[in-house]
């Protein structure tokens, strides 16, 4: 399973180093040197190449500066901008971290409530600033977010595909599904 974890922006420097705006909560693990990224030009157009390695890998602002492999100069590193980075993710690994969850895990989970009552489908993850949110699509087509915190989703079974939620009051009404 393919998985967008950055996206090149300008370079930086004469050494071949861009930057890099980070999509994903494991960047040592993504961009470690040596790791291979597949690449995907978002214009629709044909990329330069087929893959990057990194080759070195540093913190920069609110992302990181990477050089790769076979590009060593400004004009190189230039020439990637736009560029959108790709994993080939197997779809059995798991984050590296206890209670953390691939979007792609957690997107199609039916959510239910503690007596077995399904309030819905998840469509998508949305991430803020303060938290991470389940945008959850209820049997009447209409979404509502569920805040993604331990006390109001106790239970999360990717391989099962279902999410146990305890919505607080007023979110949605059990007897509408509003």
């Amino acid at each position: 399973m393919r998985v967008v974890v950055g996206r090149i922006g300008k370079a930086h420097g004469i050494r071949g180093e861009v930057t890099v705006e980070v999509r994903t909560d494991e960047p040592e693990r993504r961009f470690a040197p040596g790791s291979r990224l597949l690449v995907q030009d978002p214009r629709g157009g044909e990329p330069v190449v087929d893959s990057l390695t990194v080759d070195t890998m540093r913190p920069h602002g609110g992302g990181l500066l990477i050089g790769f492999e076979g590009f060593e100069d400004r004009t190189g590193a230039e020439s990637l901008r736009g560029i959108v980075l790709e994993v080939d993710r197997d779809p059995g690994e798991q984050p590296l971290e206890r209670d953390e969850y691939y979007d792609s895990d957690l997107v199609g989970c039916v959510v239910r409530d503690r007596q077995g009552a399904d309030l819905g489908v998840v469509t998508d993850v949305v991430h803020l600033p303060a938290q991470d949110l389940l945008a959850v699509c209820d049997a009447r087509g209409r979404e509502w977010l569920l805040p993604l915190v331990h006390t109001l989703v106790p239970d999360i079974d990717p391989i099962e595909k279902v999410i146990i939620a305890t919505p607080p009051d007023g979110l949605i009404d059990p007897e509408t599904g509003e």
